[in-house]
């Protein structure tokens, strides 16, 4: 597509066929044009792809040549190259799923200036083959940009590192003047200050969005029955719903992937253990068709650029809240409702410590893991706003929004502080008693006055503090548990059984423990409550865009999918890059009688106008 005067708003307007920048894309499209270097931090679907591609497509028109994209997914490549096709822009990729002739076509379309944006991979990128072909390219001026997507890969303290990242430095030193712009939807200050020095981007202007996703509801439910918990919030309130839902360890994934299967659901598992053909089957299903759930472990989701995922749901905890904010900024791209939905328990809060302590990393490292840990546990336990408090972790002040599980029916609070100290005094009086270490479980038969065989065995029915909690359901106990953990008022020791060998973790106090003890510390809980039930609108499967919608333009948009999905099908890309729901529901709503009236309509440029106008017309035809 050529231009004979490009500027960013007539490529918005003819290439991509919106009518206006949203939030602060104009103020980065024209820096990025201009050639200044660039930070992006803006949450997942906030539009940071055009960001990059606008200044690509305006600088190759004004003589600059090709922009690269640093990409670290195959899928994502395909999706959005396919994408910049539909919209009549030259892109290309070059990636492992390339045969030798197909790679050798690419580069030498590179070469002869056919490409506007390339997409690559940061190890490729590094290849001396590869860096050969930028050397002649920035030699004859011909590098206008380089883009580098989830640039927080870059970052040990990120939740996605990368090592390979941390080569892109040479960027900067090899290719000067040519503007670099970094882009992430999450990043904390330590990450955010880390990118800037591995990508040596001192110098670069920070744009930095508001990290609020005002179309997703929050909602954190204690966990009791995982699986139970997570089949109600499906049936009830997402059938036919794409969905994401997360495990920690690939045999839960599997395990969960099989019982929805069981249960009607079409779920799919993903994970780094099965085999590549069946892990890229199964993205490529979810991607392509509508209302599949995806079970997956972390392994499944960077660049996943799916726009109608109406639901991530977390049947075990994320190890920060990075990951958190990351993972369920994954639903509702597209802006309309959607929900994140997290179950935890105190095994939670154990397993991830462990796999903190256990891991390599120096002990500086794991504190701040522990740190990160317990901001995500704070917020598990919080009796007020969720966003408010999400939003406050990215230094970002809110008010309460609303639309979050506490917002929408205020949880029961209770003073834990008297059984919190009791907790406390019990572990300390059983490990003064007895050289061994006991877990949460015997504690809790102590302090509750349980006449259990271990506990008489142990002579711990004699404790001072036996029974002095028996006021105090197991529940409310585990939740005074997790609090402490929480406020590093009680800490794990790992402890090796003299007769198995078994390592576990065993409850100790800390210095933070005394505040407690000495009543200085009020601990608050949130009642232990049955999660509560919601029903959403009655409705066909993944609806959400039409439901305003009145009768005759409901059909209207359902021939239209269908019609979007032969498409996709012929075309091999998943039918969001054909149009997204709003436009297919705001097409359904004008019901356009021409080229004309069709061309005013959001996501439709110049391109998709000549290659679907008429089909479009002809199924609103028929649609009458």
């Amino acid at each position: 597509m050529c231009f004979l005067s490009p500027t960013p708003r007539s490529v918005l307007q003819e290439v991509f066929g919106y009518d206006s920048f949203r939030g602060p894309q104009q103020a980065i499209v024209e820096h990025v044009t201009a050639g200044g270097d660039a930070l992006v931090l803006m949450p997942t679907g906030g539009g940071k792809s055009l960001c990059y591609q606008i200044p690509a497509i305006v600088r190759q028109q004004q003589g600059h040549g090709c922009t690269i994209v640093v990409s670290p997914l195959i899928a994502l490549m395909h999706d959005q190259v396919g994408a910049l096709h539909e919209a009549g822009v030259e892109a290309a990729f070059l990636n492992s799923s390339l045969g030798y002739e197909q790679a050798q076509e690419v580069e030498w379309r590179l070469q002869s200036g056919q490409i506007t944006l390339l997409y690559v991979a940061p190890e490729r990128l590094v290849t001396p083959r590869f860096l050969g072909l930028l050397d002649a390219l920035y030699a004859q001026g011909q590098l206008a940009l380089f883009a580098i997507d989830e640039a927080h890969c870059v970052s040990q303290w990120g939740h996605d590192f990368r090592p390979e990242y941390r080569q892109l430095a040479l960027l900067h030193e090899r290719y000067a003047g040519v503007p670099r712009l970094a882009l992430t939807a999450t990043a904390d200050d330590l990450t955010r200050a880390d990118m800037v020095q591995g990508l040596h981007l001192q110098n670069a202007q920070q744009f930095i969005s508001s990290f609020d996703r005002p179309n997703i509801r929050y909602r954190i439910v204690e966990k009791k029955d995982a699986f139970a918990q997570l089949l109600r919030f499906i049936q009830h309130e997402h059938a036919g719903d794409a969905g994401v839902v997360y495990a920690q360890s690939r045999r839960r994934v599997e395990e969960l992937a099989e019982k929805l299967q069981r249960e009607g659901i079409h779920a799919l598992p993903y994970h780094a253990g099965l085999p590549p053909d069946v892990r890229a089957g199964n993205q490529h299903r979810f991607l392509r068709e509508e209302g599949v759930v995806m079970v997956a472990t972390i392994a499944f989701g960077m660049g996943i650029d799916k726009p109608d995922v109406r639901f991530v749901a977390h049947v075990d905890m994320p190890k920060n809240i990075e990951s958190y904010y990351q993972e369920t900024g994954r639903a509702g791209r597209d802006g309309l409702p959607a929900q994140a939905w997290m179950a935890y328990g105190l095994s939670d809060v154990v397993n991830q410590r462990r796999m903190i302590d256990e891991g390599e990393a120096e002990e500086a490292f794991k504190t701040v893991l522990r740190g990160k840990l317990d901001a995500l546990l704070t917020l598990a336990e919080a009796t007020d706003c969720r966003r408010q408090r999400l939003l406050a972790y990215f230094g970002e002040a809110s008010g309460p929004c609303g639309n979050c599980d506490n917002c929408l029916q205020p949880p029961a609070v209770w003073d834990g502080t008297d059984a919190a100290r009791k907790l406390l005094s019990t572990i300390y009086r059983v490990h003064q008693k007895s050289a061994l270490t006991f877990g949460a479980g015997h504690i809790m038969d102590v302090l509750r006055g349980k006449d259990s065989d271990k506990v008489r065995q142990y002579g711990h029915d004699g404790l001072s503090t036996f029974g002095v909690g028996a006021q105090y359901s197991e529940a409310q106990l585990r939740a005074v548990m997790r609090q402490l953990l929480a406020t590093g008022a009680l800490g794990l020791h790992k402890v090796t059984s003299d007769n198995s060998g078994h390592v576990f973790d065993t409850l100790v106090l800390t210095d933070a423990s005394r505040a407690v003890l000495q009543g200085q510390m009020q601990v608050l809980l949130r009642e232990s409550v049955a999660a509560a039930r919601t029903r959403r609108p009655k409705g066909t499967p993944a609806n959400v865009a039409a439901q305003d919608l009145g009768p005759d333009a409901q059909a209207r948009f359902i021939n239209l999918k269908a019609w979007r999905s032969e498409v996709a099908k012929a075309h091999d890309l998943p039918a969001y890059v054909i149009f997204h729901d709003a436009t297919l529901a705001a097409i359904a709503e004008q019901n356009p009688q021409s080229l004309q009236a069709l061309q005013g309509i959001s996501g439709i440029g110049a391109k998709k106008l000549e290659a679907y106008g008429a089909e479009v017309l002809a199924v609103l035809a028929r649609s009458q």
